[in-house]
């Protein structure tokens, strides 16, 4: 705790601890009831009743089960997800933290929602199709299609997908583009445009990211960050993110995700030939669509095991593009002073518990990169950055 104290205010700390304990039965609530949903519908003959009875508004085929069963299961999502997403939009404002009024808040709801459940339908019928017309072999063909379609996401999420929530322009002329695009020349990558979104619309945090590989790249600073941040300390958050371009992490993110996504049907096809998981459904082959609920049920299982790992590789992935920022912007006290600005201007948690960062966290917590940068300049001879 010596070194939180050393970097923030007391009241810095305290303004952290209390939202953190005021969030804190938000994520118990929405952890039990990820969990819960997914596993009672699939593991009960409660999920293929409702998938058959979507399908029957259909005609009652395979085709309509699959696909309408699917959009019953996500619209039921939905509606045990509303009241809480409407409790953690509340706190949110009550904190400072979002800026959207009810309108905006449906509107996004709903584009997520029907984004959401039309690519779900769109995986399930593919999923099904496959293996009823696919032979012996249709898992394999359901992994290399679940590989590419991960692929395919990376290239249309920039293009299709982001803009439908922000907003986004070129960095406007002047000193800060100035500073970035000698960045980005000093860094040697490749990146298409420098862009600004309108994330004032939504949230006071401040944020910026690369997405995209290729032609589809670009690095995206939200307005937030340009209003609050000083231009070297915004130019320091450019330095992380290009971090990631230059060691490649979208393009293997992009590769562990397909790599994944490939195994995970494997295991699904493991799991709906298994009898007693189809019994516990209320199926009796795994080809019939309403043992959907079940897939549903085991992917959930798939991420709580896989998830922490997930997570450690992108902490580590992370801590990578914090030393890349280092040994390229040279000026550990500016990102020191970058990195306290987005703990307090975010109210990140500035002493999370051990089993907190290893189950929750995608990024080491804003202490641990503090003293990253620290550590690099005592081993490099700059000069270490001060206390607070």
């Amino acid at each position: 705790m010596d070194y939180v104290v050393q970097d923030f205010t007391p009241e810095q700390i305290e303004r952290s601890r209390a939202y953190k304990r005021e969030v804190r039965p938000l994520r118990l609530v929405s952890t039990v009831l990820g969990l819960a949903v997914p596993l009672v519908l699939g593991l009960t003959p409660a999920g293929a009743g409702l998938v058959r009875a979507a399908g029957d508004l259909g005609g009652g085929g395979w085709v309509a089960t699959a696909l309408l069963g699917s959009v019953a299961l996500s619209l039921l999502g939905l509606v045990l997800r509303i009241p809480l997403s409407m409790w953690s939009e509340t706190v949110s404002r009550r904190w400072g933290l979002s800026k959207r009024g009810w309108g905006l808040f449906a509107a996004d709801t709903a584009k997520g929602f029907v984004i959401g459940a039309v690519l779900t339908a769109a995986a399930i019928g593919g999923f099904y199709l496959l293996m009823r017309h696919g032979g012996g072999a249709w898992w394999v063909w359901a992994a290399l299609a679940a590989a590419a379609f991960a692929v395919l996401g990376s290239f249309i999420m920039p293009v299709l997908i982001e803009p439908l929530f922000n907003k986004f322009k070129p960095l406007p002329e002047g000193p800060l583009r100035d500073r970035l695009m000698a960045l980005v020349a000093q860094s040697g990558v490749q990146v298409k445009e420098i862009l600004v979104s309108d994330s004032s619309r939504r949230t006071t945090a401040a944020n910026a990211y690369v997405s995209g590989f290729g032609k589809t790249r670009r690095l995206v600073v939200w307005d937030t960050t340009t209003d609050s941040l000083e231009n070297d300390e915004v130019a320091a958050i450019a330095a992380h993110e290009l971090g990631h371009a230059a060691r490649r992490d979208v393009l293997a993110g992009t590769v562990f995700g397909a790599v994944g996504a490939a195994l995970g049907v494997a295991v699904l096809a493991a799991a709906l030939h298994w009898s007693p998981l189809l019994d516990a459904a209320g199926v009796h082959h795994g080809a019939d669509p309403r043992s959907q609920a079940l897939l549903r049920a085991v992917l959930v299982v798939i991420g709580l095991v896989g998830e922490p790992w997930g997570l450690a590789y992108s902490r580590h992935v992370e801590g990578r593009a914090d030393g890349y920022a280092l040994d390229l912007f040279r000026d550990p006290d500016t990102i020191v002073r970058m990195e306290r600005a987005l703990a307090v201007q975010n109210i990140a948690d500035l002493d999370p518990r051990r089993w907190e960062v290893l189950m929750r966290y995608t990024h080491p917590p804003i202490p641990e990169r503090i003293a990253h940068a620290r550590r690099w300049a005592a081993e490099t001879g700059v000069a270490i950055p001060k206390p607070l």
